[in-house]
């Protein structure tokens, strides 16, 4: 084969075939800087700020920082409680974090105590026996400024309108129920509230709570109506041992129950809770209040302090209905947890309940040394005794006094009429604005 030649290939720069051709660059002599490629520039560490720090100097990202940390620490906090209620079986209180997508609830998602299910709905009702109590608290609704306390007045200025005796008993009755009245509704705000986790039954609980400022609300324009010391009346439990002794025997239930510490979710924390609400709507709206109402009641048969006496049969009304409504929760949560009701705690309670007959029975003998109105101390030791058997049997415990009767039957035909012509001789009284009313 001919072969052919580049007649170039002679003027070419050849090389040692071991090195790589060089092309020199006419400005390579020249100080010129390598360009180099670009690098990410990296971010500045991260600077924490102490709580003094951002104190002392709030700038804008000291502050987030803070407030994110926060936000990080007040989720820790809520998840790990989250997490304890949950081993601890324990009910919600309506202010948690909105979840978003969950299920609507359901009737069988409700529990009247530890309930997990959101407590801001109202409906489904699964205890309409609680909602119903609401409507009827709403229809019996009355203000005091509405009883005149005119014959009152005259009668208490008039120096032989009444007998010492009757007037330590206005006196007394009132001082007791202006504050015992208050301490209720410090009760059901800052305590049993939170630990009923059912909103039908929260519902009848505001109502309560409003118809507790009612009563207090009655004391007051009574007090003012007749010129009484308002700070002699209103600190009489503090300062007459007879008064004091029934305050003083209740707070420890109500301080128990306001624990900020107290959480339900356990049997012994359950049964902390059931036992308290015994002692509440059992033996202090129960029994406590019962001496007092025959007294002042009493005096309003016989056409004595007429206003003041129609004020207390509004209220004893009201007390009624609170004291049925707790009787009704009580026998729910022991439905809903047979186990909390042993034999032990059902001995407790029995205890319980007649620490507080004699509690009362010795108010009646220190309010009432001395017959008067047709009453006397030995006649309300028998009334209590009656009353606590019915509560007794209305929570499901033995009777625990023998033939015991009903010295003042017509204390139930006011508990127990609608409508009748009031029997202090002012007016009809209307029971309600509307509808039946069952007790």
């Amino acid at each position: 084969m001919q072969s052919w030649e580049d007649p170039i290939a002679d003027s070419r720069v050849m090389t040692s075939a071991a090195a790589p051709a060089v092309f020199t660059d006419p400005v390579a002599s020249q100080d010129v800087p390598v360009l180099k490629e670009p690098q990410a520039q990296q971010p500045p560490p991260k600077q924490t700020h102490t709580f003094d720090e951002v104190v002392a100097n709030p700038s804008t990202t000291a502050i987030v920082e803070a407030t994110l940390a926060l936000q990080n620490l007040r989720d820790e906090v809520e998840a790990e409680q989250i997490t304890e209620a949950k081993e601890r079986h324990e009910g919600v209180t309506g202010l948690e974090g909105i979840e978003m997508g969950a299920d609507r609830i359901q009737v069988d998602d409700k529990k009247i105590i530890n309930c997990r299910a959101d407590l801001n709905q109202l409906v489904p009702f699964k205890y309409e026996w609680a909602w119903q109590k609401y409507l009827d608290g709403c229809s019996n609704h009355w203000m005091p400024q509405e009883v005149n306390m005119n014959a009152d007045i005259s009668l208490w200025k008039n120096p032989e309108g009444l007998t010492e005796d009757e007037r330590t008993i206005i006196k007394r009755n009132l001082g007791f129920f202006s504050t015992a009245d208050s301490l209720v509704a410090n009760n059901l705000v800052l305590a049993v509230y939170k630990h009923i986790t059912n909103p039908e039954c929260r519902q009848y609980l505001l109502r309560q709570s409003f118809e507790e400022a009612v009563h207090t609300h009655a004391y007051q324009y009574c007090i003012q109506s007749l010129g009484l010391d308002e700070g002699e009346v209103f600190n009489m439990y503090r300062e007459l041992p007879a008064v004091a002794r029934k305050a003083e025997w209740a707070l420890p239930y109500t301080n128990s129950l306001g624990d900020p510490d107290f959480q339900t979710g356990t049997i012994e924390d359950d049964q902390r809770l059931l036992r308290d609400l015994i002692a509440f709507y059992v033996v202090f709206e129960g029994i406590f209040f019962y001496v007092g109402f025959v007294q002042i009641l009493s005096m309003g048969r016989r056409n004595k302090m007429t206003g003041v006496a129609e004020q207390f049969q509004y209220i004893l009304r009201d007390e009624s209905m609170h004291m049925n409504f707790g009787i009704d929760v009580i026998n729910q949560i022991k439905l809903e947890n047979p186990h909390l009701w042993t034999k032990e705690f059902q001995q407790e309670m029995i205890d319980l309940i007649k620490s507080g007959v004699d509690l009362e029975t010795q108010y009646a003998y220190d309010t009432m040394p001395r017959g008067i109105l047709g009453l006397n101390a030995p006649m309300f030791e028998e009334y209590l005794q009656f009353i606590a058997n019915r509560r007794f049997s209305q929570i499901g415990l033995p009777q625990q006094y023998e033939a015991a009767n009903n010295p003042f039957p017509w204390m139930s035909e006011i508990l127990d009429l609608k409508k009748e012509k009031n029997f202090f001789e002012t007016r009809v009284t209307e029971y309600q604005t509307g509808g039946a009313l069952t007790w």
